[in-house]
Formats: structure tokens, sequence, C-alpha cells
């Protein structure tokens, strides 16, 4: 048993007391997050909001920059969600869950490939290209960028986005050595099936009332 608690948290040891609880702390906000976002509660924003702004400061201390980019563009993406979120455009009816048009389809795939050369461009300058997960990394930063996009629209292929990430995200964090947060990115993956199965209803329900 201990040898089993080592493996998964002796990485921890070398770490700050505080660090460790604003981490513990972050992955709350986040489960919070993302669990509103299942709900298409719009206090997915400010939950979200809070864990973002404590990640970003671990990330930079950790100098994981891919990573950290990805959630300062989170903290900027729920702004402008939280704002699309409560938007009435007929002055009474928010705007609802709904798919991707064409249009928006191609720009995601702009998004996704103008961050993969944003970020390339980020690891070459401060010369962080010294392990195989920068490039999954830079990997995940696109997908997430274009997840968290579609979701501030409230378009429910933010949810494919977000599962992919996830999958990817949660041995990697293991592998990089922060347990906690590999094991919140494994329970986002099943939130977020659970979240796409649940505004798929949603929006199913709408569009029959419609």
């Amino acid at each position: 048993m201990l040898e089993i608690i080592n493996f998964l948290f002796g990485q921890y040891k070398t770490y700050s007391t505080i660090d460790i609880s604003l981490e513990i702390v972050a992955i709350i906000f986040g489960f919070l997050s993302v669990w509103y976002s299942k709900q298409n509660k719009i206090w997915v924003f400010p939950t979200g909001m809070i864990s973002t702004l404590i990640f970003v400061y671990l990330l930079y201390k950790w100098e994981l920059l891919g990573d950290m980019m990805i959630n300062a563009y989170y903290f900027i993406m729920s702004v402008y969600g939280w704002y699309i979120w409560t938007y009435k455009s007929d002055g009474e009816h928010e705007t609802p869950i709904s798919r991707t048009t064409l249009k928006e389809k191609k720009l995601s795939i702009v998004i996704f490939i103008a961050t993969l050369i944003f970020v390339y461009a980020v690891y070459t300058y401060f010369e962080k290209w010294t392990s195989w997960t920068a490039y999954v990394d830079t990997f995940t930063t696109a997908i997430f960028f274009v997840g968290m996009w579609l979701m501030a629209k409230r378009k429910i292929e933010n949810w494919i986005y977000w599962i992919v990430g996830d999958i990817i995200s949660a041995p990697l964090y293991f592998y990089k050595g922060f347990t906690f947060t590999s094991f919140q990115y494994l329970i986002f993956t099943f939130i977020a099936i659970f979240g796409y199965l649940a505004w798929k209803k949603n929006l199913n329900k709408h569009q029959l009332t419609s």
C-alpha cells in the first residue's frame, strides 16, 4: 500500500505546502466548472475563472508554458462566454445550445492550426523542446483552444474536443508528476461524455419544441 502511495504521490515531497494546496483548490473549482457546464449553468464561468487563475500561476512555476497558455486563454474565453451565454439577442431568450455551422467548423480548423503554430513558436523561443511531452502539450493546447471557443459559443461539439483532450491529458499529467491534476482530467473525461449526452438531449428537446 505504501509503495502505491509513493508511486502516485511521491513527487509531492519536493513541492511546497502552498503549491499543493493551490493545486487542490484549483482542481475543486475545475470540477465545479465542468459540472456546471454539463448542467448548462452559467456558474461554469466564474468557477472556471478561479481555477484557471490558480493554474496559470502554478504552471508558470512548473515551466509548462503550453498548459499555462491554455489556462490564460480559458480565463479570457470565460469572460467572453459569460457574456455570450447571458446575451439576449431578442431581449427575452439567452443564447441556446446549437450545432456548429460550416463557417464555424472552418474557423475551428483555423484556430487549431494557428494555435499549433503559436505554441510551437513559444516553445522554440524559450528552448523548451526538451521532452516528447512538449509535442503532446502543443497538440492538446490546440484541442482545448478550439473546445473552449466552441463552449463559449454554446456549441454542442465542444464536448468532443474536451473528451479527446482529457483522454490525452490524464496520462500526460501523471507522467509529468502531477497526480491530482491527472485524476482531475480522468474524471473530466467521464463528465464530458455525460455533458455531451445531456446537451444533445437538451438540443433535441429544443428542436422539437421550436
